[in-house]
């Protein structure tokens, strides 16, 4: 009787064995869950930020026509004034190109705040400065010539010519009579270009930037009241030593060679473009 329950209960014990399945040999080797290799990671290559666009960048897209030289000397003159508190922040800038010829259009004003062009337009220089090529400048009464440098702009009048607006000069030596010699913009009707295709020219001045009759006066009263005008030659004495430009040491030189070689800006300014 006992035997027949040790046997019993061998049995009893084997089925519970096999419930739980069977067991794992010593010597088995146990599979493991296969976890896929990491990818390596690559390291991207940084972008590179393009520079922000300078003031002359900005002005220099809406008047590819203008030497980026005389720009750059106009922009570094206007800075000065603005320095100087001799003109607000939203001061506006024409820029005159004398080295141009009277038949071209080389006059531009830019609203600089706004990154905009206003105008672009002839005008006459004086008769003392050579017919069609301007060529001799002077500060001097009498000269009827032109004279260069930067000008802040004043009030507005009636006079022998019209509507005409007041300037004075702030490069000592180079513009600085120009209230006395009475220097001033006004319309005129020899700024006819007309005229370019009968005498070869523009007509002349007597030393004033004259403007077409038709549009000397939304040009005036664009430009009066503490606006900036600049008016460049390439004439050596007024290289040398003009001042209005060279408020940070530089000469016109560096200035001209660097923005003609794309490596001078002057402070950011934005805005839209606005032909008329």
């Amino acid at each position: 009787m006992r035997k027949f329950r040790l046997t019993a209960s061998a049995c009893a014990a084997a089925l519970l064995a096999g419930c739980a399945g069977p067991a794992t040999r010593p010597d088995a080797v146990v599979a493991r869950p296969v976890v896929p290799a990491a990818t390596p990671t690559v390291a991207e290559a940084p972008v590179a930020m393009p520079m922000p666009p300078t003031m002359l960048d900005r002005i220099r897209r809406l008047a590819p026509a203008l030497d980026p030289g005389v720009l750059a000397l106009a922009l570094e003159a206007r800075a000065c004034a603005l320095r100087n508190g001799e003109v607000d922040d939203d001061a506006k800038l024409a820029v005159i190109d004398y080295s141009r010829p009277s038949t071209e259009k080389r006059l531009w004003v830019f609203d600089v705040a706004r990154a905009a062009l206003l105008f672009n337009e002839h005008v006459a220089h004086g008769s003392g400065t050579g017919e069609n090529i301007a060529t001799r400048f002077s500060n001097d009464d009498g000269s009827h010539a032109t004279s260069l440098g930067l000008f802040r702009t004043a009030e507005t009048y009636q006079g022998g010519n019209g509507y005409s607006l007041r300037m004075d000069g702030l490069d000592p030596g180079f513009n600085d009579h120009a209230r006395s010699r009475a220097i001033v913009m006004h319309g005129a009707w020899y700024v006819n270009p007309d005229l370019i295709r009968t005498q070869g020219r523009l007509g002349r001045s007597q030393g004033c930037p004259a403007l077409r009759e038709q549009v000397a006066k939304v040009v005036i009263d664009t430009l009066k009241q503490r606006q900036l005008l600049f008016a460049y030659a390439n004439d050596a004495a007024f290289l040398q030593r003009g001042r209005s430009f060279a408020c940070d040491g530089r000469s016109a030189g560096q200035i001209l060679a660097a923005a003609r070689a794309g490596t001078l800006g002057a402070g950011a300014a934005v805005g839209a473009v606005a032909a008329p």
